[in-house]
């Protein structure tokens, strides 16, 4: 067979922290380059705000780019198709020229809450602050010159397509976590759309089915992104949100699998043949970028929980660590709550962390390492729980992130979850699966009916032997899932999987924690 002049793939990963870029070879079956670039948050803002401006995103694309295309013997030329991943839930609002008005609103901003307490009360579900739909009625109410000029609402990835195609759109995986969204239909729920504002429906663009085309390169969006002409028409794809990206590059493409990225926040999620919607909406009814559901435990608190007890002694993770393995499961009685930055699940936008039980030689780094690490985990316990409740299976968990390589850790969370963590030698999942999104679609384009699991498997490798959980160390952490239940219900009238305390309405639960903090 006649080698193909168009056999590169390039995914990008657009985060909270930085930018990654790969491009596969989708002939020889290999990642020909890789790059990183890393950014911050805007600093100064109130507290509780998160922001990104685009142009952050847009100068460490174009950064990565040219480093992946100076790989020698890798020509632009042979440039296929594009896939995006980005962060979920940002809201980037466009004027009528298609300019950016104001900076990005990002997943972790919480400054919304009372705006996502106001909609869910509407709507008759729940929809955290970190959604989409809370940041547009906060623009509305707080900077409402700035919502007057916006014609355009896009999510993080989806401004990238546009910036490469020309064309606004969307897809169900990254849509259905803007909580204006039905993921059972895959369409826009009018009611939501509707309680934000009268003229939203018309300033949200088309969505488009799994495996579909987003458009073209573009000249202009050669331009932009630092490509010759000779890579014009490459195919873009409709891309995702990073978790339906990831799930792709983790091979969470079919049953019984679940990820576990663990990041700033934690996400644990698994492929789903049909949608689950849980009542209590701790767990997210994601639609995937594959045609199928995602149904998602998201935490607002990991590693970043981790540095903040490094940074507080001085120390490094592996001395940290060393010191933690000698340390009994439970920490002789010490809890770590990690809500540092409020929390997701259960549902405390507005809560602080706590370090509860303290005793006379408790207050050392190795205790104190290993209650945070043991707090992050119960915590994602507590969500998994429900997601077996919910009848989602997790019979192994594939890990990914940058709190994966620890080792005290993997076994804490194989035994916290009960189930064998499998970690994968390719950290950048989202970035890989961008870029196999964009080769599945791209094949699918030229005729071949092959699923996205049948194209991502091959590429799927893991790092050393699964970890087992031990059956002493399931017995002792659901035991102490129960006492760390019970201290959140005691400083936070929390209950189980972010359910609504029954003897308490969201409202009084935040003004309870406004007290706290």
């Amino acid at each position: 067979m006649a080698r193909s002049p168009r056999r590169l793939f390039l995914g990008f990963d657009v985060g909270t922290q930085g930018a990654k870029g790969l491009l596969l070879d989708g002939e020889r079956g290999v990642v020909v380059a890789r790059a990183t670039r890393a950014y911050g948050l805007i600093e100064g803002l109130p507290v509780g705000a998160a922001e990104q401006h685009p142009d952050t995103w847009a100068a460490a694309l174009r950064a990565l780019t040219a480093e992946l295309f100076a790989t020698p013997q890798v020509d632009a030329a042979e440039l296929a198709a594009i896939g995006v991943s980005g962060q979920q839930h940002g809201c980037v609002v466009l004027d009528e020229r298609g300019e950016v008005v104001r900076p990005a609103k990002l997943w972790c901003d919480t400054s919304t809450a009372e705006e996502a307490r106001e909609l869910s009360a509407r709507l008759g579900r729940h929809l955290p602050a970190g959604y989409t739909a809370s940041k547009l009625l906060w623009l509305a109410r707080h900077e409402p010159k700035n919502f007057a000029r916006v014609r355009h609402v896009l999510l993080p990835h989806d401004w990238i397509n546009f910036r490469l195609t020309e064309r606004p759109t969307m897809e169900a995986g990254d849509a259905s976590g803007t909580g204006l969204f039905d993921p059972v239909a895959r369409q826009f729920d009018r009611a939501a759309v509707e309680a934000v504002d009268s003229r939203l429906a018309a300033m949200l663009p088309p969505v488009l089915a799994a495996g579909a085309c987003a458009g073209e390169l573009t000249e202009a969006g050669a331009r932009w992104l630092g490509l010759p002409r000779c890579a014009l028409g490459a195919f873009v794809a409709t891309g995702g949100g990073d978790n339906m990206m990831s799930a792709i590059g983790s091979g969470a493409t079919k049953s019984g699998i679940a990820v576990l990225s663990l990041g700033t926040s934690a996400t644990l999620f698994s492929y789903s043949e049909r949608p689950i919607v849980d009542p209590s909406g701790a767990i997210a009814p994601f639609c995937d970028s594959t045609g199928a559901c995602l149904p998602l435990l998201c935490v607002m608190n990991a590693t970043g929980v981790l540095e903040e007890v490094r940074a507080a002694f001085g120390s490094d993770l592996a001395t940290l660590t060393r010191e933690a393995e000698q340390v009994e499961h439970g920490c002789g009685g010490l809890t770590f709550v990690p809500f540092l930055n409020g929390e997701r699940v259960p549902d405390l936008p507005l809560a602080s962390g706590a370090v509860v039980g303290l005793r006379p030689g408790l207050l050392r780094r190795g205790h104190l390492f290993r209650a945070a690490l043991e707090g992050v985990a119960l915590n994602l316990a507590w969500g998994a729980a429900r997601m077996r409740a919910l009848g989602i299976a997790i019979n192994s968990i594939r890990l990914v992130g940058g709190g994966a390589r620890n080792p005290l850790w993997r076994q804490i969370l194989a035994d916290s979850l009960a189930a064998p963590i499998q970690p994968l030698a390719d950290a950048e999942s989202a970035a890989l699966g961008a870029a196999l999104q964009a080769l599945w679609s791209w094949r699918r384009a030229r005729g071949e009916a092959v699923s996205a699991d049948a194209v991502a498997t091959p590429w799927i490798r893991f790092e050393g032997e699964a970890i087992e959980p031990s059956a002493a160390g399931v017995t002792r952490y659901a035991e102490l899932q129960a006492e760390f239940k019970e201290t959140c219900d005691r400083l936070f009238s929390a209950t189980p999987a972010g359910a609504t305390p029954s003897n308490a309405s969201p409202r009084r639960t935040s003004r309870s924690l406004r007290g706290r903090n």
